[in-house]
């Protein structure tokens, strides 16, 4: 069986855990986590990255640091994890949800400015599988409305976006290093901020409202608690395990691009005949390879794909159901506009294996089912 993911791993990672056991710091904070926090900050160009427990934590912070609060409203893609909602709706506010390109599957720049009312607070672009949105486009939407932009990097750490990386072009930014993603601790996240003035604000909100990251940098002889907060603060031995792929990450970075490739020039005699769609990369956009998916005609034909594929031990997978048609969307949020794209796109992609350790071979089985599927 192909299966659809395998957590990455380059075999230094048991031994950086060990270290950080021996170094009889294993709480957060610790060598490992600063390592981590500085490698992401020189790659971004970020001010600021604080490693958090997971990337729904890292966006949970930006919401608190952006003072959102009850009756705010947030625009975002309703195709995207629940996170990307559930950060603001625990602080009050309402999730607006746009419809997306069926190009990129991100969030549709050219109808963001009229979901904006007096209550718009923040405009949360995700950037589907590593694709940058629109970001000029959006940054200037932003500008002219007063409006604070939190992006949701989950899937794109090296993707970049006119020479930018993405995480760094709005106000705040959230990495995921979950099992799923290009470089992982099992569980965490990172939170990037570009403006200094967020940053002690942060790390206070980050140690359970206290000021200990100032203690332990020698600015004051005790800390205290000074203002709300929770613990978002990983352990050093989850660090630890991303620390050996972040040291690697230009290799696994290539390999994936590899394999991405590959898959789109042994499917691309599908697309020319018009038998699926294939994923679209903006100029100016280079992505990380986050996944490949692919587009069949409709529900009924992507079911009987996926079917055809676990019967040749593929495991292949669709994405997110939209956030608008889910019971919680529908009590917390509200779709503007018209659902042209999110519902109908999402029920035809599909997802195929993509993960460090998969092999030119195993594509090449991959692509030659999906051939067979469609009786090429």
């Amino acid at each position: 069986m192909i299966v659809f993911n395998v957590p990455p791993y380059t075999g230094r990672e048991l031994h950086y855990i060990s270290e950080a056991v021996e170094a009889q710091k294993i709480c957060g904070d610790g060598a490992f986590t600063k390592r981590c926090n500085e490698w992401i900050e020189q790659r971004t160009d970020t001010k600021k990255c604080l490693l958090t427990t997971s990337c729904t934590h890292a966006t949970e912070l930006a919401a608190l640091l952006a003072q959102v609060g009850p009756g705010d409203e947030v625009i975002m893609p309703s195709f995207t994890f629940v996170s990307t909602a559930d950060a603001f709706v625990l602080r009050g506010a309402v999730p607006v949800f746009v419809d997306i390109r069926p190009d990129t599957m991100n969030l549709d720049e050219t109808l963001i400015e009229a979901a904006v009312t007096e209550r718009t607070k923040a405009i949360v672009p995700v950037h589907y599988a590593g694709v940058a949105c629109e970001m000029d486009t959006i940054m200037d939407i932003a500008r002219r409305h007063h409006l604070l932009v939190i992006e949701d990097a989950a899937q794109a750490i090296m993707s970049t976006y006119k020479g930018k990386a993405l995480g760094t072009i709005g106000d705040f930014g959230a990495f995921s290093f979950h099992e799923t993603k290009n470089y992982s601790m099992g569980e965490g996240g990172a939170l990037l901020i570009q403006d200094e003035k967020y940053v002690e604000e942060a790390e206070i909100l980050r140690e359970k409202g206290t000021n200990r990251s100032k203690f332990f940098r020698g600015q004051i002889d005790k800390y205290t608690w000074v203002n709300y907060g929770s613990s978002y603060l990983p352990s050093d031995m989850n660090a630890a395990y991303l620390w050996a792929q972040l040291e690697m990450a230009d290799e696994i970075n290539a390999h994936r691009l590899a394999l991405w490739e590959q898959y789109y020039e042994q499917l691309m005699p599908l697309k020319e005949r018009g038998l699926l769609e294939l994923p679209v990369i903006p100029e100016g956009c280079v992505h990380n390879a986050h996944m490949f998916y692919i587009k069949a005609k409709d529900l009924e034909e992507r079911t009987r794909l996926l079917a055809f594929l676990k019967e040749n031990d593929i495991l292949s997978v669709f994405h997110y159901i939209p956030l608008h048609t889910a019971p919680a969307g529908e009590r917390f949020g509200r779709f503007h506009g018209e659902d042209r794209f999110t519902t109908r796109e999402s029920e035809r992609l599909c997802r195929l294996p993509m993960f460090y350790r998969l092999t030119a071979e195993e594509v090449s089985y991959i692509t030659g089912k999906v051939k067979e599927f469609y009786h090429l």
